[in-house]
């Protein structure tokens, strides 16, 4: 059932290795797209052993993200997370980032990206309804 997705921008934040009592540990990470008038600001997070994907990257590096949407619900709220499982050097031609080794999907095999935009997406104008609010 899930599905991969890709992503190409710009590493804009990489936060610290957050590591819980539990022993779970997890890494933050954003990188800016350009999306017409306003860029997005995408967080992705890393969790276990994939908190070392990150480890070769620096703000500004051109990075494409691998990744994975994950859901859930905890105490009638719901939650949604972008795990990422591969990140690579967008101008490197599929490199990978140093320190990483290539990785593979859950299913383990490759993954694309959606061939179908999302509802609502005016391909005329590139963005969603023409929605002008940057937020």
């Amino acid at each position: 059932m899930a599905k991969g997705f890709d992503l190409e921008g710009v590493v804009k934040v990489i936060d610290e290795v957050q590591t819980f009592a539990s022993g779970f540990s997890k890494r933050e990470f954003v990188v800016e797209v350009e999306d017409g008038k306003y860029p997005q600001s995408i967080k992705f997070e890393c969790v276990k052993e994939k908190t070392s994907l990150t480890d070769g990257l620096k703000i500004g590096d051109s990075v494409k993200v691998s990744f994975d949407i994950r859901g859930n619900e905890y105490n009638g709220r719901y939650y949604v997370n972008l795990n990422a499982w591969k990140v690579e050097n967008a101008s490197g031609a599929g490199a990978p980032v140093e320190g990483q080794g290539q990785e593979s999907n859950d299913e383990g095999g490759p993954v694309s990206s959606p061939s179908e935009p999302p509802a609502g997406y005016d391909s005329k104008s590139g963005s969603p309804d023409d929605d002008d609010i940057p937020f």
